[in-house]
């Protein structure tokens, strides 16, 4: 599995705690993780949560990245920006227990963390359980056990509501501030990443769209 990492610009000075977290508990599966930055408070490219979004759909919608860890101060706005587009179910975890749960139940592809909100003395341990939880096992065996088939008729129903409900990915870009698309994109590690993109149609509009058409 290929892991992106996102950090927004209010904590952004935390991403090589949480990466270093991530690798830690992920690594040793045979994971690859990929950070997408923000590196620091300083980079060239700052970040939103609603930027956040935008970025998290085009790598999974492009199959670029099969999982997205990112967050925000509260993890609320990234959650909330990840979940406006199709193709992303994103989760708020605070602790291993959520974690564990969103995979086992919901079988989402994105987790948003608080990375201000509750973060001291400890914070690195925490993070450091909730990565190892939420890719410990295969997502979506259901939790407890023996609610397994309800949630999982419960997963593919919510899946076929949100299908309904989201156009494409790539109908939805071109209608939205170019500058916010084109800042959400502009990382060097995404230009390298986007190659990989397995959707033909939404690379078109994102190379339309870099190109400032």
């Amino acid at each position: 599995m290929k892991i992106a990492l996102i950090n927004e610009n209010s904590q952004a000075a935390k991403n090589g705690i949480i990466e270093g977290a991530l690798r830690r508990a992920v690594e040793p599966l045979g994971h690859e993780v990929v950070n997408f930055g923000m590196y620091s408070a300083e980079d060239e490219h700052q970040l939103t949560y609603v930027q956040i979004g935008i970025l998290a759909a085009v790598l999974l919608n492009g199959g670029i990245v099969d999982y997205v860890v990112t967050g925000c101060g509260t993890g609320e706005g990234a959650m909330l920006a990840c979940n406006s587009f199709p193709g992303v179910i994103c989760g708020h975890v605070e602790d291993a227990l959520d974690a564990y749960t969103f995979a086992q139940i919901n079988d989402g592809n994105a987790i948003a963390v608080p990375f201000a909100k509750g973060f001291g003395w400890g914070g690195d341990l925490n993070l450091g359980y909730i990565f190892e939880k939420l890719f410990s096992e295969p997502g979506g065996q259901g939790y407890p056990r023996e609610r397994a088939i309800p949630e999982k008729r419960n997963k593919r129903i919510l899946d076929e509501v949100r299908g309904r409900a989201f156009r494409d990915l790539s109908d939805i870009l071109p209608e939205l501030d170019g500058e916010l698309v084109r800042g959400a994109l502009a990382g060097e590690k995404f230009r390298e990443a986007f190659s990989a993109c397995r959707d033909a149609r939404l690379k078109e509009t994102v190379l339309h769209i870099l190109a400032g058409k």
